[in-house]
């Protein structure tokens, strides 16, 4: 059987076409995923709000009005916390799904390259075989090298994602230690 059966093709294109539209379905839902968030955000943000300035209306002096609005604040620094945690936690997964299907792509087409080798070495003619052990040798390297640059971006990315998480939550962690002074301070002026 001839390595560019048409049947082989049509299946091949077919798992292509299956690929892209697997992925663009993962990659929707993830921005359903975020459209969802956001919108779940803005309701309680104005329901809060809302409540919020019902309680400023009434307050009865400004140490009052400041410490609502400092309490306010603590609030919101921790649902803003809250709210990036699920944004990296939607985008973690959706960065891991599609790394997962790159990698099995990435298998599968060395997989091939090795089977269209053989293909050739099966069916090559008698005193070829330096040529063909050659072209197994140079395909064999490249599978190394292109399996040793993978492995590297794997890695570099996991780093990346490491140091984006470790800097987001000194980050938060730090604007709410400044609220939580702040509130302080609002709390020992009323005395």
């Amino acid at each position: 059987m001839s390595s560019l059966d048409p049947e082989q093709l049509s299946a091949s294109q077919k798992a292509g076409f299956d690929t892209i539209f697997g992925i663009a379905a993962r990659t929707f839902e993830g921005f359903e995923k975020l459209v969802a968030l956001n919108a779940q955000t803005v309701r309680t943000t104005i329901a809060e709000n809302q409540e919020l300035a019902g309680k400023v209306v009434l307050a009865r002096d400004p140490q009052e009005f400041f410490a609502l609005q400092t309490g306010h604040m603590q609030a919101s620094a921790e649902r803003m916390q809250a709210y990036w945690r699920d944004v990296y936690e939607i985008m973690t997964g959706a960065q891991g799904v599609l790394a997962s299907v790159a990698e099995a792509q990435f298998r599968k087409s060395q997989q091939d390259a090795q089977s269209y080798v053989d293909s050739l070495a099966r069916n090559a003619p008698a005193g070829s075989e330096a040529v063909v052990s050659a072209w197994k040798s140079a395909i064999g390297a490249a599978a190394e090298s292109a399996n040793s640059a993978y492995e590297a971006a794997k890695k570099a990315a996991k780093q990346v994602v490491e140091v984006a998480e470790s800097n987001a939550s000194a980050a938060s962690k730090g604007v709410a230690q400044q609220l939580s002074a702040v509130g302080k301070a609002a709390s020992s002026s009323k005395k």
